[in-house]
């Protein structure tokens, strides 16, 4: 231990003597209220527990250390007081006074007023950090405890999963007042003897509550709040009440123009476009949307790239930008063999047997990454689809020799290989179902299964640089047929070659082969 301070006010002729100070650090809190030491659990809880202090200090070199004071911690709308943790030289020394006793009838009271103690000052260690509150706990948010989103709050804060599940969004009433004392009534002013126009106090009853994170800036900031330009004045009824009111709208708010979706469950199909798209029917290039009329009169069902491969590369990137002229004339099926195909309004491929040739088939290709793009990517794509030449314009079909695409994605009809097309033009009644499946459409399981084995085969060989012959395809076809499936997902084994379809491999696999395409192409990217 080192040896004390001398005492001060003692005289001494010796140099101050040198103190060793312990290799000790101390974090230092100035926490702005009292603090009792049998309050300090409290304190510390406030600040957040030992965990978050710890974590403060350890970042005190770091712009993000930072602590949040919650007076009432248990409240997730109070506001907190922003602190911040600074790098300070400070020294904690512990100072002891020692005052002489006054012995009866020795001192008066006057002498022992003017007497000083012996004060000793030991230091205990340095202070390299200490968190400092300089911001204001001025105004707090209380709720109303029985407002749902309130509930919910709470909720979440406790981790009832029960009560989250039983939230239900509160019906919005356009009635954003109340009198402040709920017993008030209207009285005629000249029978109260008040002013003219003196009417029922009224209060504010909207609902609001604070955001889910507060500023650490305690400072004022020049907010310069304007009305929104867009927003307008309107009239409406409220179809209850049968009232007339006035509200404000904004006139250039977003508006979906996507097309009508339908479910392979529905009982019936859209017959016309939503009323937001037909609205706009008088704002897109009536040539453009005169031949996308007949193109779907000519063929009731299309994807998405076989339709714009029929138009030239300036009316395909308007038909994608505008994102009207397609809703306006198909819809689109969610499920179903016919999955993300664009229909013609009124068409039910359900009750037709020739809708079978429109029946789309889909390979995932591992290597072909399935994150998803960026915007600039997006539109990369988009140009280079619709500028891409002649080429770009086939790449809806397949005809077994060419590779127009990495992903495998071809309606039945735009399959132009030899084999395949005499698989799916074939008369066998055999092969065809008596009502449509919401699997596999108007063919038998093993029809299209056989048609999938020799697609997938020839596909992938493709992306390997290698043109299947018939004789392969055959040979896959006189095996049983689930021998057949797994034979044709063999390539799938060789690092870095393209995967059959989505869940082929174990999860393990498959990931490291996307991982493994991806640092690829990233490496292709910065050569």
């Amino acid at each position: 231990m080192p040896s004390p301070l001398p005492a001060v006010g003692t005289a001494t002729t010796s140099p101050a003597p040198e103190i060793q100070i312990p290799p000790v650090r101390i974090h230092s809190v100035e926490y702005p209220g009292y603090v009792h030491p049998t309050s300090v659990p409290e304190a510390v809880r406030t600040l957040g527990g030992h965990q978050v202090l710890e974590k403060a200090f350890r970042k005190s070199t770091k712009p993000d250390a930072f602590l949040e004071l919650r007076y009432r911690p248990d409240n997730p709308f109070a506001h907190p007081i922003a602190g911040e943790v600074v790098q300070t030289n400070s020294i904690l020394l512990k100072v002891v006074k020692r005052r002489r006793k006054r012995m009866e009838g020795t001192l008066t009271d006057e002498q022992d007023a003017g007497s000083i103690g012996e004060y000793t000052v030991e230091p205990v260690g340095l202070i390299p950090g200490t968190a400092r509150f300089r911001g204001l706990a001025d105004y707090q948010y209380n709720p109303d405890p029985e407002d749902p989103v309130s509930k919910l709050r709470m909720a979440m804060e406790d981790l009832d999963v029960d009560a989250i599940r039983k939230f239900i969004i509160p019906e919005e009433k356009e009635d954003y007042t109340a009198p402040r004392d709920p017993n008030a009534m209207s009285i005629d002013p000249e029978m109260s003897g008040g002013p003219p126009n003196a009417t029922v106090e009224m209060k504010s009853t909207m609902r609001t509550f604070p955001p889910p994170l507060f500023s650490r800036i305690s400072i004022p900031q020049q907010y310069n709040f304007k009305a929104n330009p867009n927003s307008r004045v309107v009239t409406v009824v409220d179809e209850a009440t049968g009232v007339e009111k006035q509200r404000y709208v904004n006139k250039d708010r977003w508006k979906g123009y996507g097309p009508v979706t339908a479910m392979y469950s529905d009982s019936g199909v859209p017959t016309e476009p939503t009323d937001v798209v037909a609205q706009m029917r008088n704002s897109v290039n009536s040539n453009i949307q005169k031949a996308l009329l007949e193109k779907f009169s000519q063929r009731p069902i299309w994807t998405r790239t076989a339709i714009l491969n029929q138009f030239t590369p300036a009316e395909a990137r308007e038909i994608h930008n505008s994102k009207i002229h397609l809703p306006l004339v198909a819809y689109v099926f969610q499920d179903g063999p016919w999955r993300d195909t664009f229909v013609r309004f009124g068409y039910d491929p359900r009750k037709d047997i020739n809708a079978r040739f429109y029946q789309r088939i889909y390979f995932r290709n591992a290597n072909h990454s399935i994150v998803r793009p960026s915007v600039t990517e997006r539109r990369q794509d988009v140009r280079n689809s619709t500028e891409g030449g002649e080429d770009k314009k086939f790449s809806h079909i397949f005809d077994g020799v060419r590779l127009n695409t990495e992903t495998a994605a071809f309606q039945l009809c735009d399959i132009h290989d030899g084999m395949l097309k005499q698989m799916i033009e074939g008369e066998n009644d055999e092969d065809l179902r008596e009502e449509c499946d919401a699997t596999d459409g108007w063919y038998t399981s093993q029809a299209i299964e056989r048609i999938k084995v020799v697609l997938r085969h020839k596909f992938f060989q493709l992306l390997q640089g290698h043109i299947a012959t018939e004789e392969e395809c055959e040979a896959l076809l006189n095996e049983p047929l689930s021998k057949a499936t797994m034979k044709s997902r063999a390539p799938k084994l060789r690092m870095g070659k393209h995967n059959m379809a989505k869940g082929a491999l174990p999860p393990e696999e498959l990931a490291a082969m996307r991982l493994h395409a991806q640092l690829q192409k990233g490496m292709q990217k910065r050569s």
